[in-house]
């Protein structure tokens, strides 16, 4: 196997300045395009006059679809070139912004995020795999730092820039805001982008593609249509008992193919496993405030687009700025006490904002919700570096195609399940406090999730560069 772990040379020779550059540019704009429909989302809800559990379906597609095409991308990494992947990913990322531009109505909106996703999902580990290629160990730790300071400024931007465009202008100006980008980073990355991962050509196994698709997407759509039909509805039951079998049979399938589509294998090593686990329960408790947080202060509070995209503002600027903080300080100290603190402050400020009133100010909601993004920042960068760097090179596609899965099926997971807990737990008749109930509701339940992670946090050992089972 040691012909396998080293990275290809031509990595190793690389002009790396340019290369980040397209690859963040690339990520930028899917990442941008997720966190943008927030604070849009009660404007479209009025628009297309649809409800809050039909309209989280813009977020929780996006994150289904990327959740489906993120396991096939260790495959595709392995079967095409580096430049003809990315350049594909970002074409159908196009195409898809085109048509949400455009879109008649609500099904063509959501057929355009479908296409979105898909080319994110491709987009984002392609580019930490490229990312931990190029990157000798002990330096990963600082490079996805770097990495997550210029990916954290689309969330920074995303509500703000979000509110501004849907008071002045119709949503569908969000669309437009993202193509020029697109069409840029396309022809900037057609001329200097460089191969880099390498090619072994697995066969094309489409019992395992039909399986993956069947069985994470039917996980994922049974959690996301709880939201709106409820967990004892036959389409949400039938959904997860197909996705549950489908997906164990991937799974057994993988285990005895001499090239799986993705290798459960990773999940041998536990600090992989660990981190993994621990990085979906963070995920969760994050991208579903990005979903209440807009509802609550526009709905319920009688916010504008443009306050509760400011409030959620200084919470994504410090994710930013401490990104490469925290990788400089993984590099140094490892991923455990990092998590430890981390997640303490995530569970204190997740259970503050279990406590809402028709009277909570603004500044209350902004305050904690810096705390409580500084607390994630602390985690997710580093544990998921600290999962990569136990795998030896060849597993590190399936490695990050792994952990990008897991986490978007934390998010739709998440996301569904708290909208659900807000909606099924208002009260209609108590007007504004029974909403805001809900509200509460849905907060403690991530407070539980924060906890767990907490618990989790203790047993991480060894994960600092170089010592423990890093082959």
């Amino acid at each position: 196997m040691n012909n396998q772990v080293q990275p290809p040379t031509e990595a190793q020779e690389i002009n790396k300045v340019p290369l980040i550059i397209v690859l963040i540019s690339g990520a930028f704009v899917a990442i941008l395009n997720q966190t943008l429909l927030g604070t849009a989302l009660p404007h479209i809800m009025r628009d297309l006059n649809v409800d809050e559990n039909t309209v989280q379906w813009l977020q929780s597609i996006f994150m289904l679809v990327n959740g489906i095409m993120i396991p096939i991308t260790a495959f595709f990494i392995e079967r095409f070139t580096t430049r003809g992947l990315f350049l594909t990913a970002m074409s159908l990322f196009g195409v898809g912004t085109i048509i949400c531009a455009v879109a008649p109505d609500f099904s063509f909106l959501l057929a355009g995020r479908v296409l979105q996703a898909a080319g994110a999902g491709i987009i984002m580990p392609l580019m930490q795999t490229i990312l931990f290629l190029i990157f000798p160990i002990e330096k990963r730790g600082s490079a996805m730092g770097m990495f997550g300071l210029v990916i954290a400024f689309a969330p920074a931007i995303g509500p703000t820039l979000s509110g501004w465009l849907v008071e002045h202008y119709p949503w569908r100006s969000l669309f437009y805001v993202i193509l020029p980008i697109v069409i840029i980073d396309i022809a900037v990355a057609y001329f200097i982008l460089k191969n880099i991962t390498k090619r072994t050509f697995p066969k094309v196994d489409v019992l395992s593609i039909v399986l993956s698709t069947l069985g994470f997407g039917g996980l994922l759509y049974g959690f996301s249509a709880a939201g709106s039909s409820g967990w004892a509805s036959g389409a949400v039951v039938i959904s997860l008992i197909v996705g549950s079998i489908t997906l164990a049979w991937f799974i057994l399938r993988q285990l005895n193919l001499k090239q799986p589509i993705l290798e459960f294998r990773v999940f041998k090593y536990f600090i992989f496993t660990l981190t993994t686990a621990l990085g979906m329960t963070v995920f969760m408790a994050m991208i579903g405030t990005a979903v209440i947080i807009p509802i609550f202060m526009q709905n319920m509070l009688g916010f504008s687009a443009v306050e509760s995209g400011l409030a959620l503002m200084p919470g994504a600027v410090i994710m930013g700025l401490m990104n490469p903080v925290t990788g400089r300080l993984f590099d140094k100290f490892g991923a455990r006490w990092l998590s430890i603190i981390g997640i303490s402050i995530l569970v204190v400020t997740t259970f503050m904002f279990a406590v809402f009133t028709p009277d909570t100010t603004f500044m209350y909601i902004a305050v904690v919700n810096a705390f409580r993004m500084l607390g994630i920042a602390m985690v997710m960068m580093p544990v998921t570096t600290a999962g990569l760097n136990q795998l030896p090179t060849n597993l590190i596609p399936h490695g990050t195609a792994m952990n990008n899965t897991m986490r978007q099926m934390a998010g739709a997971v998440g996301t569904a399940l708290l909208v659900t807990l807000m909606t099924n737990n208002a009260v209609p008749s108590e007007g504004v406090e029974g909403a805001i109930h809900g509200v509460n509701v849905s907060f403690f339940v991530a407070g539980v999730f924060s906890v767990i992670a907490l618990v989790m946090a203790f047993f991480i050992k060894n994960s600092r560069p170089g010592i423990g089972d890093v082959h």
